[in-house]
C-alpha cells in the first residue's frame, strides 16, 4: 500500500506528460497553440540565458510579496475589527455587499489613473485581492470564537478589548485566519498575472509578450513557473502554520 502512493503519483505524472506530447505530436492540435513538453526546457534555457527569467522572476516577487503583505495585514486588521464590535460590523456591511463582488481586474483603470503604469499599480490590485479574502476569514474567525473563552477572560480580570483581543481572540481565531492567508498565497498569484497584463514587468507581462507571438513554448514557461514558486511559498507557509500552531499540539 505504501509502494503505491509512492508510486502513482509520478506515474500519473509521467502519463500526463506522455498524453500532452503526443497530442501534438500526432498532429490532433497545432503545436503552435499547444508545445509537446520536450520544447519547454529549451525554450526555457534561451530564456534564462537572455536574462528576462530572472528578472521577470525578481520583479513579480517584489510585486506579489508586497502586495500580499498590505492586503493580508488590512484584511487582518478589518476582519479583526469588525469581528470584535457588532456596531462596526453593522456599518461596514452595505459597504462590504457593494464592494466585494467587484473583480479585481475592474480596479485596473483606477489602478492606472492612481498610479500610472508602475509597480505601485500592481501592487494595489494584488493588495485588492487579497484583502477580501483574509478579512472574511479573520472575520469569521473571530465570530466563531467560543463566548465561554471571554467569560472566563472577564473573570481573570482581562474586561478591556485589548486584552481580550491578546489573551483571547487572536490567539483563537488565529487558525482560521492562517486558513485564509494560505488560500490568499495562491489569490496572490493569479493577482499578479491580471494586475502585469496592462504593462507592468513581470511575469505576467512576459506572458502576455509570448502569447502575441505565438511562442506558446514560453508562455508553458512562465506558467510552470508560477506553479513552481507557488509550491514553494505554499511548503514555506504549511511549515511555519504548523510552527505557530505548535500549541495544539
Amino acid at each position: 500500500m505504501q509502494l503505491k502512493r509512492i508510486l502513482l503519483p509520478p506515474l500519473g505524472l509521467a502519463a500526463f506528460l506522455a498524453f500532452w506530447e503526443a497530442v501534438p505530436r500526432l498532429g490532433l492540435v497545432n503545436p503552435a497553440f499547444l508545445p509537446p513538453p520536450s520544447v519547454v526546457p529549451a525554450a526555457f534555457l534561451r530564456e534564462f540565458a537572455s536574462g528576462m527569467w530572472p528578472a521577470a522572476i525578481a520583479a513579480s516577487l517584489s510585486h506579489y510579496v508586497v502586495g500580499l503583505l498590505v492586503g493580508i495585514c488590512l484584511g487582518i486588521a478589518a476582519g479583526v475589527l469588525t469581528g470584535m464590535f457588532g456596531v462596526l460590523e453593522t456599518l461596514t456591511a452595505w459597504v462590504v455587499r457593494v464592494l466585494r463582488p467587484v473583480p479585481g481586474l475592474a480596479w485596473v483603470p483606477f489602478a492606472i489613473i492612481w498610479f500610472g503604469v508602475q509597480p505601485a499599480a500592481a501592487v494595489f490590485i494584488i493588495a485588492v485581492g487579497v484583502f477580501w479574502i483574509v478579512y472574511f476569514a479573520a472575520h469569521g474567525a473571530v465570530r466563531a470564537v467560543d463566548r465561554d473563552l471571554i467569560e472566563v477572560a472577564d473573570a481573570f480580570g482581562f474586561r478591556s478589548a485589548w486584552a481580550r483581543l491578546i489573551k483571547v481572540l487572536l490567539p483563537a481565531a488565529t487558525p482560521g485566519i492562517l486558513v485564509g492567508v494560505r488560500t490568499a498565497l495562491g489569490q496572490a498569484w493569479m493577482a499578479v498575472v491580471a494586475a502585469e497584463i496592462f504593462g507592468v514587468f513581470g511575469l505576467g507581462q512576459r506572458m502576455m509578450q509570448a502569447s502575441s507571438l505565438l511562442a506558446t513554448d514560453l508562455v508553458v514557461v512562465y506558467m510552470l513557473t508560477m506553479a513552481a514558486l507557488y509550491g514553494v511559498i505554499d511548503t514555506v507557509f504549511v511549515a511555519l502554520q504548523g510552527w505557530l500552531l505548535r500549541w495544539r499540539a
